[in-house]
């Protein structure tokens, strides 16, 4: 087998996540990603085995990132405001590049970009790929935190996790095509009111679940990451903590 250059791996996936957030998925081929690092192509099946791998490494690369980014929300002395301001940085990580967020979770180019889920119900974590369960494994710890505190009843909170993603990544797919809009008012008027349902249900009071929702809203708009312009009168915007 051919060598090639120290480093040239890594370089292919940095070249990789750079025009995978560019210009998305369908753009990516060996060629192009052998010359973006001054390769030849052969450098691609070398170290990956083709584009397939190729794929791989870029998504297991994506969830690596994604970890980083939302083990930066920090915990408060409310678990629930924490639990809501990780599926804001949820949302902030996909609007950033929706490119990207393709790829994590195949949505473009059926058949050729990887697949790493499998059955949650039955084994716990989401995929086979040590890089999302990584990432998903912050939110079950999140919810825990919220049932140790009283907030939410006893339960899976691994289950309790999967319908919190559920009503995240449904949002965030929607909004990616412009259904919501583009200027945050989404999150207000359908996103916020959802998650308060969803913990009402779960035995949290809906005060304080409206509460921990005005502060999750609130910092996200101190971050930049959602517009929180007022709501109009039909609707009912989550009220910030007094």
């Amino acid at each position: 087998m051919p060598k090639t250059p120290a480093g040239t791996r890594e370089k292919l996936i940095e070249a990789g996540m750079r025009l995978l957030e560019e210009r998305g998925p369908e753009a990516l081929n060996a060629r192009g990603l052998a010359a973006e690092v001054g390769a030849s192509t052969m450098a691609v099946y070398t170290h990956f085995g083709g584009m397939a791998g190729m794929y791989e490494a870029l998504g297991r690369e994506a969830f690596a990132r994604f970890e980083r980014y939302l083990r930066q929300v920090p915990d408060t002395d409310d678990p629930v405001t924490d639990l809501l301001v990780l599926g804001l940085a949820y949302r902030a990580f996909a609007a950033a590049s929706p490119q990207r967020y393709r790829l994590m979770f195949g949505l473009a180019s059926p058949g050729a970009l990887p697949s790493f889920g499998h059955d949650l119900t039955a084994e716990g974590t989401p995929a086979t790929a040590a890089e999302l369960n990584d990432a998903f494994a912050l939110l079950p710890r999140q919810v825990r935190r919220a049932m140790n505190a009283g907030r939410i009843r006893r339960d899976d909170p691994v289950l309790v996790a999967g319908q919190i993603w559920c009503v995240i990544h449904g949002y965030v797919l929607l909004e990616t095509t412009g259904v919501f809009g583009r200027e945050g008012r989404g999150v207000l008027h359908v996103l916020g009111p959802h998650v308060i349902n969803l913990l009402v249900g779960l035995g949290d009071e809906r005060e304080a679940a409206e509460r921990s929702a005005g502060q999750a809203l609130l910092g996200a708009e101190a971050a930049g990451a959602v517009a929180c312009e007022p709501a109009p009168r039909r609707g009912r915007r989550p009220r910030p903590a007094r």
